[in-house]
């Protein structure tokens, strides 16, 4: 009880806030129903009998003035249930505003201050009972009418709270599933987007170091036949051709505000005797061995060996142009689909950090053509993300890419 005077003067704890217009609607409606049952009471009660407390005509008064009290019961419904309780001992009609109050108060606080309020507004009842002279009615009515009516307004109230309670938490929850919706639809479009980054690495660094070989070599050799020189100027054309459609459909699919296309078909395991014709076709020099199976591997699958022999291959022409390229693919279902690239390093190729620069040899100083440097480390990355794994490195005088990717039946 101490800290109850504090308590009076601290505003009532957040909740729901509602408009303006319906807090004013609902104190009009509050203060109406506290006169009418005053108005009501006042007949039945012993507000007119000879021994009552005061005159009727001020205990209307009273009651009218208490009922006007209730425009505060918002912002300080504490203070004006306790303000309210004591006039509850001289007045009849002031009980309406007394009973709105207590509404007020089980809606924002404990059972611990109502039980209390609760208990303050039966004694008045007995105080009343006790300043008249010859009092009509016996003390338990009075007793039982002022308990039932505080125990129903305290119930409806405390009702009225938990539901405020349940239909906010079912908004933050209905909030929070949209938040987590839209954040399962971000994820799955930054992870289409990483994936889509990683083939447009993969594809057109490809195609890119087509280019570039075969530019440098029509730089350093102006001398050639014609014929050699048409054919380098035709495969360059139409590897920048590819290159670009390919970067065309990357950004078309990257553009939010761009209308919706369906993606083209990716390459798998079928097309990688294409992808070795095409770099033979640009000059490399490749023996390729595949003992293809007679099922086809799962698309996933497919496409993740088509892109390692892609890189590898890519890898093999960027760094070590001119030698030859063994490549042996083999597996079958229940087991992995192994993919073996190795090839010589030239005398001058050095091995930075193991394995980092990949196949790291050079040739002519036109030959050079420029890599991020991520290419294998990209593959291990989509090897992983099929459950294999990939293993890269000097060999001795060679250097090896290696990669398994499990097969399901």
């Amino acid at each position: 009880m101490s800290s109850l005077p504090f308590r009076l003067l601290v505003p009532a704890p957040p909740g729901v806030r509602r408009s303006g217009l319906r807090d004013r609607v609902a104190d009009v409606v509050a203060v109406l129903c506290a006169l009418l049952y005053g108005a009501v009471m006042v007949p039945l009660g012993d507000a007119t009998a000879p021994s009552a407390v005061i005159p009727w005509q001020a205990d209307v008064v009273i009651g009218v003035l208490s009922a006007l009290a209730l425009f505060a019961r918002r912002r300080w419904p504490l203070a004006v249930c306790v303000v309210l309780l004591p006039l509850g001992a001289i007045s009849v009609m002031a009980t309406g505003s007394i009973l709105i109050a207590l509404f007020t108060v089980a809606i924002r606080y404990g059972a611990g201050i109502l039980l209390i309020l609760s208990a303050a507004h039966v004694t008045t009842g007995i105080v009343y009972y006790a300043l008249q002279d010859n009092p009509p009615f016996p003390l338990w009515v009075d007793i039982a009418m002022r308990a039932a009516t505080s125990l129903a307004t305290i119930g409806w109230g405390l009702f009225l709270k938990a539901y405020r309670r349940l239909s906010l938490s079912l908004h933050q929850e209905a909030l929070r599933a949209v938040a987590e919706q839209q954040m399962r639809v971000d994820q799955a479009r930054l992870t289409e987007r990483s994936r889509i980054a990683r083939e447009m690495h993969d594809a057109l660094a490809h195609r890119m170091s087509m280019v570039s070989l075969h530019a440098g070599a029509l730089e350093v050799s102006s001398d050639a036949p014609p014929e050699e020189i048409a054919m380098a100027a035709r495969t360059i054309r139409l590897s920048a051709h590819e290159a670009l459609e390919e970067l065309r459909a990357v950004i078309g699919a990257l553009r939010d505000d761009g209308p919706s296309q369906p993606e083209p078909p990716q390459p798998g395991l079928a097309d990688v005797e294409q992808l070795v014709d095409g770099a033979r076709t640009s000059g490399m020099a490749i023996d390729f061995v595949w003992m293809r199976p007679p099922v086809e591997p799962p698309p996933v699958l497919g496409r993740t060996a088509y892109r390692l022999l892609q890189e590898a291959l890519t890898n093999a022409r960027k760094h070590a142009p001119g030698e030859l390229v063994d490549v042996r693919l083999d597996g079958a279902t229940g087991s992995d689909l192994r993919i073996l690239v190795t090839n010589a390093l030239p005398s001058h190729a050095s091995d930075i950090g193991g394995a980092s620069v990949g196949m790291c040899g050079v040739g002519h100083a036109a030959d050079v053509v420029p890599g991020s440097g991520s290419g294998l480390v990209g593959a291990g990355e989509r090897a992983d993300l099929v459950g294999g794994r990939v293993e890269f490195g000097r060999d001795d005088d060679r250097f090896r890419f290696e990669a398994w990717l499990p097969w399901p039946d």
